[in-house]
């Protein structure tokens, strides 16, 4: 499954939102109760096979504690507040702040063409059907594959919450359901805050139409005393050719 490989990298790096019965905040409290508020500064993921994929996310912050820059070491995106809102992204492939696949990349594959079917207790997307799209050579055709994924989550907070609540993301993401036309892009959003985890994602496993298991990525790990990732080991495997890739993931916070 190319699609599943592409996606490998910045998986445990993502975020996308809940379901649209209470604000996203309310989501994230009732499921974590008032846990430590930790914004992140940095993030290393390290490829065990291929230095070359290695990457670094910087994020900095204003006197406001509002993030104001995010930076991969060549290319930064600044962040635009209007009247305490976040108003627009710009700088690199940044794009309007509505163009949410360019802020952060589907965990799931499932951010285009999929749907959340199922949630868990703490309304945590634990069932998402996405497509895929597969090339006939023979035929010069396509064919639209459907694919499931269960997701399974720690008992521990996205670490990437109160990093996007400071960049406005969680203000823009619950408004807008009262405008639908903020933006050409507001069904995109909507996605976005139907596929976002409060909790910390820990497995997801990729079934094919027939419900036969294909691809399987599990992270394991490392919590500090608030129960924020400090670090992960993250192991993708192929089921079909059993081949397995494994990625370290560490997480730096704003020091207190």
């Amino acid at each position: 499954m190319k699609k599943m490989n592409a996606l490998m990298p910045g998986l445990f790096v993502s975020v996308f939102l809940i379901s649209c019965s209470d604000s996203t905040s309310d989501e994230f409290d009732e499921a974590n109760g008032g846990v430590e508020e930790k914004l992140i500064t940095q993030l290393d993921l390290a490829s065990v096979q291929d230095e070359t994929e290695n990457s670094s996310v910087y994020l900095t912050y204003d006197a406001d504690l509002r993030l104001s820059k995010a930076s991969n070491g060549m290319e930064s995106s600044t962040f635009v507040y209007e009247d305490d809102e976040l108003s627009d992204v710009t700088g690199g492939n940044s794009g309007s702040v509505f163009n949410i696949e360019e802020l952060y990349q589907s965990p799931y594959g499932a951010f285009e063409t999929g749907k959340v079917l199922e949630y868990d207790d703490n309304k945590n997307p634990s069932l998402i059907e996405f497509y895929e799209e597969e090339y006939d050579y023979e035929n010069d055709t396509y064919t639209d594959l459907v694919y499931t994924a269960e997701v399974s989550y720690d008992e521990a907070p996205s670490p990437y919450f109160f990093t996007l609540k400071a960049a406005g993301v969680i203000d823009v993401l619950d408004k807008v359901q009262l405008n639908f036309s903020a933006s050409p892009e507001s069904a995109e959003i909507l996605k976005a805050k139907a596929l976002f985890p409060v909790n910390n994602i820990s497995k997801i496993l990729y079934k094919d139409e027939k419900g036969n298991p294909v691809y399987e990525i599990k992270a394991d790990y490392v919590y500090d005393d608030d129960n924020y990732p400090v670090s992960a080991t993250i192991s993708a495997k192929d089921l079909g050719n059993n081949e397995t890739l494994v990625y370290t993931l560490n997480y730096k916070y704003m020091q207190k």
